[in-house]
């Protein structure tokens, strides 16, 4: 909570979280592009293998689409994410705090968490939904390719459903769950790493934890998000039909 009234009462300076934003989106993008590519081609071959003996080869792109959009684009873009910043940057902060680097922030009056925290955090809640865009183009053009290219699928099969289909909601569901990921993320890996302790032994416990419960409320919270969302969604549509 101190770091949220931080970021938004004295914000760190810019370039810190310019840094910030490069290491954790930039950087994962290649990761992030292979990630997406290969479920898109999975989802694709799965989806026309189960599909095309039933007569709807063409719901293909609309499934991969929007199983990109709403779950596995999100997911799977945390996981990555957590497996390459979220466990380095409880490193880095964990072995700041066993050499008492940290402490001699606090010795020249520089508060740890603007300084090293809040940058982090800004950046993660910007980069993880952007990331998450990424990852579903991707996702989407691995899809397009199996499906077309390898499936001999038509164009106009596999993208005409998509603009009747897929909503707003879809969209701005996939976002807040990226949203909801990058501040667990990187929460929990600058909290495990500034309260490590144990030296060079404790900083790996800390960053195998960090990486342990990412991934685990991860999967939780895309549970919860879902449901909640869904059920707000079913909700506001009934009001709107009243009112109408």
């Amino acid at each position: 909570m101190r770091v949220i009234w931080l970021a938004f009462t004295r914000p760190p300076a810019w370039s810190l979280i310019r840094d910030q934003m490069y290491d954790i989106g930039v950087l994962s993008l290649p990761v992030v592009a292979i990630t997406g590519l290969s479920t898109g081609m999975v989802l694709a071959a799965q989806a026309f293998f189960q599909l095309s003996d039933k007569g709807l080869a063409s719901a293909t792109g609309l499934m991969v689409t929007k199983a990109m959009m709403v779950e596995l684009g999100p997911v799977l873009t945390a996981f990555m994410v957590t497996g390459r910043v979220g466990a380095a940057m409880c490193a880095e902060l964990g072995t700041m705090r066993v050499t008492e680097q940290i402490d001699a922030l606090r010795s020249m009056s520089v508060n740890p968490l603007q300084y090293l925290i809040a940058p982090r955090f800004i950046a993660g809640a910007i980069m993880l939904p952007l990331l998450t865009v990424f990852s579903c183009i991707m996702g989407i053009i691995g899809g397009y390719l199996i499906a077309v290219y390898f499936y001999k699928l038509s164009p106009n099969a596999f993208l005409d459903p998509l603009p009747v289909h897929i909503t707003t909601f879809d969209f701005f569901s996939g976002m807040i769950k990226a949203f909801v990921f990058g501040v667990i993320i990187i929460t929990i890996s600058c909290y495990r790493g500034i309260t490590t302790t144990g030296g060079a032994a404790g900083v790996g416990r800390a960053t195998t934890n960090s990486v342990v419960i990412c991934y685990s409320v991860i999967l939780i919270g895309n549970f919860l998000l879902t449901i909640a969302l869904n059920n707000s969604y079913t909700f506001f549509s009934n009001l709107v039909e009243r009112i109408v």
